[in-house]
């Protein structure tokens, strides 16, 4: 028998979640379980104190969970251990620090970094910064027309002069799941590092970066239910240990004089400053919250809520799906015939639905199909295909007004 879901034991876990809306924007941020906000008043009251070097009660307190969290996150990542975890605000951050370092120990004038066409900007910008700071190139896969990867042009944009290949795990945009194992191995083939943004991937199914063969791999802990401003890095030890610091400051550092300093062990090397203790705490709770669901219960109920979704959305006049391949994580992207997707967002809003518009920070998407934006419906652990039909509902109220609207 197939693990399910206690699917309104899941929903009363949210105090944010209520049946008098639908929140369908999770890909954008997620709703707080209560056990996550418990864990965040822990730090800030229990334990609230700088970490590391306190010899009091509520300091040891604070790092020790803490080092937990570090724990926690390198079991959830598959890594080899703790220290292979660094700790910062965001993916943004994260895939900021590694184009910082590994651009200095990779990129040099006449070499290539290679991303996808579907990248989110925070996978994106960085290295195009890199590349101009070293005189590299920028290439990028196409995609098809139903929203994957354009793998048979891998042989031509995939060189002897690539040195790094960053590319999204799951997309923001159109929901389609990419073949990282195959990325990374066809990258170590010609020399090069993968780089995954896994931000949309991880809240969804498990990951094991050791099993996927890559070297880098970022998450957020926004979308994973935790707090904001909090995020993790994984990469190869030996990646870390080579990488120069991304910020200087506190605890970064094991000896400064006034001509000189020398660096502290990873991770430790990338936390300058007091960290996000509260927010590293948290994410650990949203981690132990989430995976005590079951993995197979989980993905069971997001699959039925998508297909259920699917099929509802292409009921609906004039709507038309952006990004329709498969595998893919539970959001869906679509604009509605004769509306700006602002508008449309606007009126779901107005009957308690909420969903996200516009170009999701992936403009070269937006730019492949032609559009200047989606509308984006995401789905979540406390999803219920009750929103999916308040969704609807919401869209054939769209195409009532703009229809009253043209005569």
């Amino acid at each position: 028998m197939s693990a399910t879901l206690d699917i309104a034991a899941v929903r009363a876990a949210f105090p944010g979640i209520s049946d008098a809306d639908a929140y369908l924007d999770s890909a954008a941020t997620a709703q707080k379980p209560a056990a996550m906000l418990d864990a965040l008043r822990w730090a800030y009251t229990e334990a609230c104190a700088n970490v590391h070097r306190g010899v009091h009660r509520r300091s040891q307190l604070a790092t020790d969970a803490m080092e937990d969290a570090r724990e926690t996150i390198a079991t959830f990542l598959g890594a080899a251990a703790p220290e292979e975890i660094v700790f910062v605000r965001g993916a943004t951050e994260g895939l900021n620090l590694l184009a910082h370092g590994l651009s200095a120990l990779r990129l040099q004038a006449g070499d290539e970094v290679l991303v996808t066409a579907m990248e989110h900007h925070a996978n994106l910008v960085p290295w195009q910064l890199a590349c101009d700071r070293v005189g590299a190139t920028l290439r990028a896969i196409p995609l098809t027309a139903d929203g994957a990867l354009d793998l048979s042009a891998l042989d031509e944009v995939l060189t002897e002069r690539t040195r790094i290949l960053a590319c999204v795990h799951a997309s923001n945009s159109l929901g389609t799941i990419n073949p990282v194992t195959e990325l990374a191995r066809r990258a170590h083939a010609v020399g090069a590092l993968c780089v995954v943004d896994g931000t949309q991937m991880v809240v969804h199914g498990p990951v094991d970066v050791q099993a996927l063969g890559v070297d880098a791999y970022v998450m957020s802990g926004h979308k994973l239910y935790g707090p904001t401003g909090i995020g993790a890095l994984w990469a190869r030890r030996e990646l870390l240990e080579a990488m120069p610091p991304y910020q200087g400051g506190g605890e970064m550092i094991r000896t400064v004089t006034l001509q000189s300093s020398t660096w502290n062990d990873v991770p430790h090397k990338f936390e300058a400053g007091t960290p996000h203790i509260a927010g590293a705490i948290g994410l650990g709770a949203s981690i132990d919250w989430l995976t005590g669901l079951g993995w197979d219960a989980v993905a069971a109920h997001e699959r039925d809520v998508l297909d259920y979704a699917i099929a509802a959305l292409d009921t609906v006049p004039d709507l038309r799906r952006v990004g329709t391949a498969e595998p893919r994580v539970p959001l869906l992207g679509f604009v509605l015939e004769g509306v700006h997707p602002h508008d449309v967002g606007s009126i779901l809003d107005q009957h308690g639905v909420a969903v996200r518009t516009g170009h999701h920070c992936t403009q070269p998407v937006m730019d492949h199909f032609d559009l200047a934006a989606t509308v984006r419906a995401s789905f979540a652990v406390h999803s219920t295909r009750a929103e999916v039909d308040r969704l609807v509902d919401g869209l054939l109220a769209v195409r009532t007004v703009f229809g009253r609207r043209s005569t």
